[in-house]
């Protein structure tokens, strides 16, 4: 059983790719290359030489793209579907679509939404090189901080549910998530890591494509896994059925 999940996980993972990299070639990438133009003509100003491309534009907003969110595609749909084996059936009465419908709104929540708030993307050849190392870990910090406040949070409203019901529930759930990530982005430290002068519509473009990437993947993945996990599970016999 577990085996057909993380085969169907990758397999709706990979399509979930495919649409994403719809949205990034479409929309990312042109930001990607007016980055790549602003910093070459600020080396320019300065009389500093053209750094030698170990990889060419081409290669990477092609191939290099396509390898890229298929192999993030395809890894993200095996974990996707080991949190939907673990959620199915311990996050409340719901089928097959509802619960990866959650697991997907859920993990776009922890692993996208949560660190982009804080620590939105910037475009490749814009941030200070001297800030990598520990804008990475800021960065992944918070990606672990939403799964565990997100888990949190289920582990809240199912404890809350019987008392308060369903909405009540949610409310006071959502309020002190809300209230723990004001929290967790008022301790956090936020270096600046865009160059002074850089176009903020392209900034802002860039960003919002990558917010959008991920929108179409994380909805994607729930959507196809939730709709050929349903059917496999109607087409699967009863006990009673079996046993007759």
């Amino acid at each position: 059983m577990m085996r057909t999940l993380l085969v169907r996980g990758m397999l709706a993972g990979l399509a979930a790719a495919a649409l994403a990299l719809v949205v990034a070639w479409l929309y990312g990438e042109p930001q990607v290359g007016h980055a790549i133009a602003f910093e070459e003509a600020e080396a320019a100003a300065a009389h500093e030489g053209h750094e030698h491309e170990v990889v060419s534009r081409t290669v990477q907003k092609t191939a290099g793209l396509v390898t890229a969110l298929g192999v993030y595609g395809v890894a993200l749909g095996g974990l996707f579907a080991i949190a939907f084996a673990v959620a199915y059936g311990r996050v409340g009465a719901f089928g097959a679509r509802a619960t990866a419908a959650l697991v997907a709104l859920g993990g776009f929540v922890a692993v996208e939404l949560v660190p982009f708030l804080k620590y939105p993307p910037t475009p490749p050849a814009v941030g200070d090189p001297d800030t990598i190392g520990g804008r990475t870990a800021l960065y992944f910090g918070m990606v672990a901080l939403g799964v565990l406040a997100v888990v949190a949070a289920v582990i809240v409203f199912r404890r809350l549910l019987p008392r308060f019901g369903a909405w009540n529930a949610a409310i006071a759930t959502t309020a002190g998530f809300a209230v723990v990530l004001a929290l967790v982005y008022r301790l956090t430290p936020t270096p600046d890591a865009v160059a002074d002068g850089f176009p903020a519509t392209v900034l802002w473009d860039f960003r919002i494509a990558s917010l959008g990437v991920q929108v179409v993947l994380w909805a994607t993945l729930g959507l196809v896994f939730g709709a050929l996990t349903e059917r496999s599970f109607q087409r699967r016999p009863s006990p009673a059925a079996t046993a007759a």
